[in-house]
C-alpha cells in the first residue's frame, strides 16, 4: 500500500511539475473503443530520481482498478460530501497503470477505459486530475480536487467525430490562468497530444497541422501545454470519415 502511495502522489506531482499528456482513443465501427490518458514522467524522474533511489524504493508496475478501490475504501468513501462521493464515483470505469523504475528514470501513468458508446465517456484529463486525488490518504479527508474549469464532449455518429470543449465555471478558469503565472518558463517545453484511431480513414479535419498515418485512420495533433491551458478550444476537433 505505501508503495500505491507514493506513486499516487507522484501522479499529483505530474500535474504540478510536468506536462507531457497524450490523450488516445480507439474507436470501432460500432461506436464502442477504449480510451486513455497517458503521462510520461520522464523529465519528472530526472527531478526527483535520485531521491528515490536513495530512498530503496524498488521498481513498481502496478494496475490499479477504480471499482476495486471504491469497494475497499466505500466506508471511508461515504464520510464524504455527496458532491466528492460523484467525483470518485466517475472513476469507476478507469484503471490506472503505473511503472516506476527509479534506476532507469521510467515514470509512466495510463489512465484508461473502455467504451460501449462515446458519448457516455467524460474529460479524460479531468479524469486523470480526479485520480490524482484518489487514494488512502484522500477519502479520508475529503482530499478531492475542486471542480474543473473545462467540460469536454464526444460524439461519433455516421462518418462524423466531435471533440466539444466548453467553458462551464469562467472564475474557476481565470484562476487556472493566473496560477499559471511564474511557470511558463518551465511548462514552455510541455505538450497535449491528441492521437484518436477511426475504422476508416480521415476524409477532412478542421485542425490545420494534424498528421496522418500511413493508412489515413490515425490522427496525430500536438499542442503546446501553455497553449492549450490558456484556450482549450484549441483542441476542439472535428473529423469527417471517408464513407
Amino acid at each position: 500500500m505505501r508503495k500505491i502511495q507514493i506513486l499516487l502522489g507522484s501522479l499529483l506531482l505530474a500535474l504540478l511539475v510536468s506536462c507531457n499528456f497524450t490523450e488516445e482513443i480507439h474507436i470501432k465501427e460500432d461506436g464502442s473503443g477504449k480510451m486513455s490518458i497517458h503521462f510520461d514522467g520522464s523529465g519528472l524522474m530526472e527531478f526527483a530520481g535520485e531521491e528515490m533511489r536513495n530512498s530503496g524504493e524498488k521498481p513498481v508496475d502496478s494496475i490499479i482498478a477504480f471499482s476495486d478501490f471504491l469497494k475497499e475504501y466505500r466506508d471511508s468513501i461515504s464520510q464524504l460530501s455527496p458532491g466528492e462521493q460523484a467525483r470518485l464515483k466517475r472513476l469507476e470505469p478507469f484503471s490506472l497503470r503505473m511503472v516506476m523504475q527509479p534506476a532507469e528514470k521510467q515514470m509512466m501513468f495510463d489512465l484508461f477505459r473502455d467504451f460501449d458508446r462515446l458519448g457516455e465517456v467524460r474529460d479524460v484529463f479531468n479524469a486523470f486530475q480526479d485520480a490524482s486525488a484518489f487514494g488512502p490518504s484522500a477519502t479520508g479527508n475529503a482530499g478531492v480536487s475542486p471542480d474543473q474549469a473545462t467540460e469536454v464532449s464526444y460524439s461519433f455518429a455516421g462518418n462524423r467525430f466531435e471533440r466539444n470543449v466548453k467553458v462551464v465555471d469562467s472564475a474557476l478558469f481565470q484562476q487556472g490562468l493566473d496560477s499559471l503565472q511564474g511557470a511558463e518558463m518551465f511548462l514552455s517545453g510541455s505538450t497535449y497530444t491528441l492521437k484518436y484511431h477511426f475504422p476508416r480513414r480521415v476524409k477532412s479535419t478542421n485542425l490545420e497541422g494534424a498528421s496522418f498515418s500511413v493508412d489515413g485512420k490515425t490522427l496525430v495533433y500536438e499542442l503546446g501545454f501553455l497553449d492549450w491551458m490558456k484556450d482549450p478550444s484549441r483542441l476542439a476537433l472535428e473529423v469527417v470519415l471517408e464513407d
